[in-house]
């Protein structure tokens, strides 16, 4: 039976409360644990729509008591290159193009914000699911991070010494896979997204589970090898 992993991305003290609290009570409604990117220093121009909230905080500790996975989603959510990097859904980047010295003092200042609030990240997922090598590299020497939330694959698997737990989906769907992602985005989200996510949920949610964070020794298979470069052809074409 296929197993499905409901990630949130671009949680900050500049957000849509409106819709972080729908959401969050869509979810205890059915039970659902996601895995939450947090922009521990956020200064994307995006996010100036918002009231800042002075109790983000506490309420990241209130997710992490419910058993809601929380991970250091970047450092400011602004692009500085026009980079993909080793997994380039898209051509920007927070990360992917940087220089080794400038990702590992975004990764060092995110880490210690975090730590401010007694939060030790274990789990990591850059904006636009774009990072390089130096990202990782990053990751290892400031941080204590060694599992990553994206990629495309079948099922999570380990490879420079990361376990990635594959991202493939936008939206709630069924795919081929054993463990499928879905990933959204609640400051963007619409009436129509909500009562989408919701029907799913309502037939599904037994499928749904925590965000994996056991070590696993599987490698990339040749599917997964095949199905990645599959992908980002079908992207380039279109």
């Amino acid at each position: 039976m296929c197993k499905f992993i409901l990630r949130l991305d671009d949680a900050c003290e500049k957000r849509d409360v409106e819709k972080w609290n729908i959401m969050e009570k869509l979810l205890d409604r059915y039970g659902i644990k996601p895995l939450v990117g947090i922009i521990p220093h956020c200064e994307d121009p995006m996010m100036e729509q918002y009231h800042e909230d002075p109790d983000f905080w506490k309420r990241v500790k209130i997710w992490q008591s419910k058993g809601w996975s929380i991970a250091l989603h970047g450092y400011n959510h602004v692009y500085s290159t026009q980079c993909g990097g080793i997994n380039p859904i898209h051509q920007r980047s927070e990360f992917a193009g940087e220089p080794l010295d400038i990702q590992r003092e975004k990764i060092r200042n995110g880490v210690a914000i975090f730590r401010e609030h007694g939060i030790e990240p274990e789990i990591f997922f850059a904006p636009s699911h774009t990072f390089d090598e130096n990202t990782l590299q990053a990751l290892r020497v400031e941080s204590n991070i060694r599992i990553i939330s994206d990629t495309v694959a079948t099922k999570p698997y380990k490879e420079s010494g990361f376990v990635f737990v594959p991202q493939q989906s936008g939206k709630a769907r069924k795919l081929p896979f054993a463990v499928t992602t879905l990933c959204y985005h609640p400051n963007q989200m619409r009436q129509a997204g909500f009562d989408g996510l919701e029907a799913f949920l309502r037939k599904n949610h037994s499928q749904f589970v925590s965000f994996p964070q056991e070590a696993t020794s599987r490698s990339k298979s040749a599917l997964d090898k095949v199905l990645g470069k599959l992908y980002f052809l079908i992207k380039r074409i279109r």
